[in-house]
């Protein structure tokens, strides 16, 4: 991918105001009959701009629209799940024939045998596996196992990475943990990625009960001096079952994971997200000694480990091997790699042209980008977060990240720029003269926070 050239129309500070009407006609209904609105958090309103689409109707590609009929370039790509693009043609397509077959059987059906070696021939090291529809079902599925396997109760879970299931054992730990009881939120304990210190520290203070590590292969910082390596040794040492999260990486970094490109092999994975382009499907995958417990050919304790109704439905199924048809096929991975990195490019351009070092940063893998906003001061500032969402929407950009995906061309990512540059010469703006000179009403919040 070639790089981009800078064009920045530095005169647009206030652009045309989008109509907004039908979905706040809608938003009162949404919040009476949905906790939150919504059923996931990361989509709630108290995550975007007042002026912002509230409800989207179509995705095309990298394309959506919201309930006004205004369009978007996006940069979310459906909380990082759609890798190939909405409505790519010919996983439409496959999930299509198989509803015509059918879609859930009182018997497993063929398609799940398929699916299974297709998915084990590309993860390496992995021995069985299980589907489900969901990261949290999967995670926590290799939790259970790992207690079962060790007899333990404990986890270790990395504290730098944000999210890894709506269950107790990990929401427990979170600021928002209402509901949770304390027995439960004290198994679980955290510690520090790339700072392998920290879990030696842990295995330490609760020598022999910590079950299983769970972290993410990588978030926006890779792995420094082996430190998975370090992790699974640690893990050996103490008896601990090492579970790698790939529900992000998996499908981005490469097709076998961000283990692959790290050249390790832990005891159990999660994957899930690009797994199904959309479709609803997620797999936790290992070594055959544990994964086996939660099967009927041993004569240990039975564990009942994720028996879902609609756990290997086949039309995700079919979605998911026609995933990895594309990918085997269409280089997908080198090709998030290079409309990422000319993102990257882009914006760091822009970034020194309006000398913005320090404000707002691109950070992470091209392949899964996300920005960090800053005040005047240099400190995180979820306001001027809330400013460039307020800015790029209303140019047409939905980017609560700057996740890409196979449909985004070179074209759309130099649209891309024109516009970005424009809304961050307001953040610019914002920064000299006050941000509450130009943002309208008030600033996003956390996720994970005590209260509303």
């Amino acid at each position: 991918m070639s790089k981009p050239e800078l064009q920045i129309n530095l005169p647009a500070i206030n652009s045309d105001k989008l109509c907004f009407d039908a979905s706040l006609g809608l938003q009162e209904k949404f919040h009476w009959l949905i906790p939150g609105g919504g059923h996931t958090y990361a989509k709630a309103d108290d995550q975007y701009p007042v002026d912002s689409p509230i409800y989207l109707t179509k995705g095309l590609g990298c394309h959506v629209w919201d309930a006004d009929g205004n369009e978007y370039i996006e940069y979310g790509m459906g909380l990082r799940t759609v890798t190939l693009g909405h409505a790519y043609p010919s996983v439409i397509e496959a999930a299509h024939r198989q509803m015509q077959l059918g879609s859930n059987f009182s018997r497993p059906g063929t398609i799940e045998l398929q699916c299974a070696e297709k998915a084990l021939s590309l993860f390496e090291g992995a021995e069985m596996i299980k589907f489900s529809k969901n990261g949290s079902d999967v995670t926590t599925g290799a939790v259970k196992l790992s207690r079962a396997y060790t007899g333990r109760d404990m986890v270790a879970v990395c504290a730098d990475h944000p999210f890894f299931a709506t269950n107790d054992w990990f929401i427990g730990s979170t600021p928002m943990n209402s509901g949770i009881p304390q027995s439960v939120r004290d198994l679980t304990h955290s510690f520090r990625y790339n700072d392998p210190e920290s879990l030696e520290k842990l295995f330490a203070l609760y020598p022999g009960k910590i079950a299983c590590v769970i972290l993410e292969a990588e978030t926006t910082t890779p792995p420094q001096n082996n430190f998975l390596q370090v992790v699974q040794r640690l893990c050996q040492k103490n008896g601990a079952v090492f579970i790698l999260d790939e529900i992000i990486t998996g499908f981005r970094w490469s097709l076998g994971g961000a283990q692959k490109v790290y050249g390790i092999q832990p005891d159990l994975s999660t994957w899930g997200k690009g797994m199904g382009n959309g479709f609803a499907i997620a797999a936790l995958t290992g070594k055959r000694e544990i994964m086996d417990l939660g099967g009927i050919g041993h004569d240990k304790e039975r564990v009942f480990l994720l028996s879902t109704t609609h756990g290997a439905e086949h039309t995700a199924l079919a979605a998911a091997l026609e995933v990895f048809r594309v990918y085997e096929t269409e280089n997908v991975i080198d090709h998030l790699h290079g409309v990422g990195t000319r993102l990257t490019a882009g914006i760091n351009a822009i970034i020194r042209e309006l000398k913005l070092d320090g404000c707002f940063e691109v950070i992470g893998k091209p392949s899964n980008l996300t920005y960090a906003t800053r005040d005047e001061q240099k400190r995180p500032s979820q306001a001027f977060r809330t400013l460039f969402l307020q800015e790029t929407i209303a140019r047409g950009i939905l980017a609560p990240s700057l996740v890409v995906s196979f449909s985004h061309t070179d074209e759309i990512i130099d649209k891309t720029l024109e516009r970005m540059g424009d809304a961050l010469f307001v953040y610019k703006k914002a920064l000299d003269e006050g941000i509450e000179k130009y943002l309208h009403g008030r600033p996003v919040k956390p996720v994970f926070r005590k209260h509303n």
